[in-house]
């Protein structure tokens, strides 16, 4: 099986040229660098320092990741850290963030296809690699493996769904799994997972997006705003049927959608207009004028500015019954900013982590946009809905679950 995955992954290097082509076609990819991933890297002056590599997926992992890349780099001397992503928007973060550390860069993960793999690791020599999540790119691991490199499972996740997927090739599971050296993992669900895989040197930290830092204007809660997070689209419709029950009796109500994927921006505009909903588009944390109805964001990595002026949030991917396999998004950045947070019944992905702010008193369900808007229309008369020392709360735990993997990562002699 492994020898059909390496063999299909050359055989189709040429199609996945010509893909990420029209991907920049599109401009779903870096126009200057989206070379990165389909050819070989150009040799990097190597400056005898240790060099640690992460690697994560997407805007979310790069968020998660960024407080450990700063602890490593404040407590070590003469090293490098390299961080490879997929997404354009998760580069352009990293550009934002980490742009004045001179010893951090960013490159886009090249595909995995043997020989790309083996360029990337000539090239860059990493003394420790960690992956984020789920990130499993099976020519990678073993390579790395090979040339017995310390092999990290950061943060790492494994739903029902994809362990059953795994369950079903089990020897090659078990040999792609028992590749890292340390397994990190968000919730207990994922360790029982790998425990089936017979893998070593598993520790439930806990999530590390808990230590994820956000934007923090403080105490700036504007009057009758509330906010949705993470839409798809049936739950924008929801979304704008709650403002016009809330509009009846809150003229000034403003709402703030920030659908999942920005091409349906457009879409939510068009629902907008049927409603007879006034609207406005907004981008990269621009300012929100005053008697403003329905604001729709179109970009991402700007959630937590937003969120600063709502007590309460709806975390979207939750109230559609056909994706309850995969449902719910990530709430732990409203709740550090002391959100009320709504949910849908499907919150699979992240239960854990909803059942743990449910304790706090932090979240909710809801089914529909009447129980939605009665919620809300509560919130709107509470001057505060969570208290300083449960958001305290959170944001230690961030600390607690940070400052562990760290020492996790100094114990195997990593650091």
């Amino acid at each position: 099986m492994l020898l059909i995955y390496k063999f299909l992954t050359f055989a189709l290097y040429p199609f996945f040229i010509i893909l990420i082509y029209i991907r920049k076609f599109f401009n779903k990819e870096d126009n200057k660098r989206f070379k990165e991933k389909i050819f070989s890297s150009k040799l990097q002056e190597n400056k005898n320092k240790k060099r640690i590599w992460f690697h994560a997926a997407s805007i979310g992992e790069v968020q998660s990741i960024l407080p450990l890349v700063k602890k490593i780099n404040e407590n070590n001397k003469d090293i490098n850290i390299i961080i490879t992503t997929i997404t354009l928007t998760s580069g352009n973060l990293i550009k934002e963030k980490l742009s004045d550390y001179s010893n951090i860069c960013h490159k886009y993960l090249p595909l995995d296809i043997n020989f790309l793999v083996k360029n990337f690791l000539d090239v860059w020599k990493p003394d420790m690699a960690l992956f984020v999540d789920s990130e499993i790119w099976p020519n990678f691991l073993f390579e790395i493996k090979k040339r017995k490199v310390p092999l990290v499972l950061l943060n790492g996740r494994i739903t029902k769904k994809t362990f059953l997927r795994w369950s079903l090739i089990p020897k090659i599971a078990k040999k792609i799994f028992q590749t890292f050296d340390l397994c990190l993992t968000s919730n207990n669900e994922t360790k029982k997972y790998l425990e089936n895989f017979s893998v070593k040197n598993i520790k439930n930290l806990g999530n590390i997006k808990f230590a994820a830092e956000h934007i923090n204007l403080g105490n700036n809660f504007k009057k009758n705003f509330w906010c949705a997070v993470s839409t798809h689209q049936q739950e924008n419709l929801i979304c704008l049927k709650t403002h016009l029950i809330l509009k009846e009796k809150y003229p000034n109500l403003t709402s703030i959608i920030i659908p999942r994927h920005t091409d349906k921006v457009n879409k939510i505009a068009i629902l907008c207009e049927k409603m007879k909903l006034k609207f406005k588009i907004l981008s990269n944390n621009e300012k929100i004028e005053d008697n403003e109805e329905i604001i729709i964001v179109n970009s991402y990595g700007s959630v937590s500015y937003y969120l600063n002026f709502c007590k309460s949030v709806f975390i979207g991917k939750s109230l559609i019954k056909k994706l309850s396999l995969v449902g719910g998004q990530n709430p732990i950045e409203a709740a550090k900013l002391g959100c009320k947070i709504y949910h849908g019944p499907y919150i699979y992905n992240f239960k854990e982590i909803y059942d743990l702010l449910s304790k706090y008193k932090i979240s909710e369900k809801i089914n529909d946009e009447k129980e939605l808007s009665n919620k809300l229309d509560s919130d709107f008369n509470k001057p505060n809905i969570i208290d300083h020392k449960t958001i305290q709360d959170i944001n230690n735990l961030g600390k607690k679950i940070l400052n562990e993997t760290y020492s996790e990562l100094k114990t195997i002699n990593m650091l």
